[in-house]
């Protein structure tokens, strides 16, 4: 029987081993890049990287620090504005992206202008990157973009610590490409293992000369708000040019691996701890018994905190507004509820007044965003 002894096996030309064996006790690690066709689970710490899920059924313009699809939120100057749509211009393999298409510049980016895409994550969902210690890990962000400029575009991660990093890409031509960017291990700065937010990853699109220059690229340091674009030239200042986005993926390791796809299911139960829609009905009282509704509804899951009331519609939909009949006459209706009390898995909704009886009906918006 044949027996091959070795410490590691590295792949001619390449920097690093592929595997290393522990010469004690025989075990290796390996960096894995494919399981036979199949996925590793639960890697991304991205929530809708492929732009899956909007229960907001957001389209047009957004607004200032405005959420958009589920988890990715948009933040703007006066000067430039985009709207943020669901789209099915997607590489291969995707079903849908984010697309911000330019509908309000002014043909050139003033010094203090931007504009960027923005994610949050929860600290505890980033112990493992063990960042603030000695044992701290590198971090891989990858990502799909397509544009009609070519340049480059920056990124900025900041902590909760008011530390950050920036990073570049290049778009050299206006198909999709994946693009793959190395976040360096940070042993100053400690991610509180809490529900709050740990990290915020903003990819820019506009950015002005006040925020572009004077830091360094792909290193950790203070917070400065002088260059959290550093080296960005790509700007996007004409109604004729969009932006795409897919795939985002960012993983505790110092390597890249495919996109985690996940179902439809399970991507859409991950969002909903952070923003849900619920339909409830509800009569209350008679003619001779009149008093206020007030109704507790069991959300959906768990939410990350208390959720706020962002909003109501009409029963079963998004539009419309939430309505009350009132007095036992059907044809005439009052609108509005308030939110009595919340925690992160109920709320209380009440209204109405204490002369009237009511039948109740509506969809509540329940925000938990970081």
């Amino acid at each position: 029987m044949s027996e091959i002894k070795v410490n590691s096996i590295k792949g001619v030309g390449a920097s690093a081993a592929a595997i290393t064996v522990n010469n004690t006790d025989g075990t290796c690690s390996a960096k894995l890049t494919d399981n036979g066709g199949l996925q590793f689970a639960n890697r991304n710490k991205i929530i809708n990287g492929e732009f899956k899920i909007n229960q907001r059924n957001h389209s047009g313009s957004a607004g200032h620090n405005y959420y958009t699809l589920d988890r990715w939120k948009y933040a703007r100057s006066a000067n430039t504005e985009f709207s943020t749509s669901q789209s099915t211009d997607t590489p291969d393999g995707f079903a849908n992206s984010v697309k911000l298409d330019c509908i309000g510049a002014n043909g050139s980016t003033g010094s203090t202008d931007y504009a960027y895409f923005r994610y949050h994550i929860e600290g505890q969902d980033l112990q493992e990157l063990n960042k603030g210690t000695s044992a701290a890990k590198v971090a891989t962000l990858s990502f799909y973009v397509k544009c009609d400029i070519t340049g480059t575009f920056a990124i900025n991660v900041v902590d909760a610590n008011n530390r950050m990093c920036n990073l570049t890409y290049t778009v050299s031509n206006t198909n999709w490409n994946r693009y793959i960017l190395t976040i360096p291990a940070d042993t100053t700065g400690t991610i509180a293992n809490t529900n709050a937010t740990g990290l915020s990853v903003h990819f820019y699109i506009i950015a002005g000369s006040s925020i572009t220059s004077g830091g360094s690229l792909n290193s950790w340091g203070a917070y400065n708000s002088g260059y959290l674009a550093q080296g960005h030239t790509a700007n996007i200042v004409s109604t004729d040019h969009n932006w795409y986005m897919t795939g985002v993926q960012l993983e505790v390791s110092d390597y890249v691996t495919p996109f985690e796809h996940r179902s439809f299911g399970q991507e859409l139960a991950l969002c909903q701890r952070y923003f849900q829609k619920i339909d409830h009905r509800k009569s209350t009282g008679s003619s001779g018994n009149r008093y206020m509704y007030q109704e507790d509804i069991k959300l959906i899951c768990t939410m990350r905190t208390a959720p706020s009331l962002s909003a109501s519609s009409a029963y079963n939909s998004d539009s419309g507004t939430y309505v009350t009949y009132t007095a036992g006459d059907y044809s005439t209706t009052t609108n509005g509820c308030t939110l009595g009390h919340a925690s992160t898995t109920q709320i209380t909704v009440t209204g109405g007044s204490g002369s009237q009886y009511h039948d109740v009906r509506g969809r509540v918006h329940l925000a938990a965003e970081l």
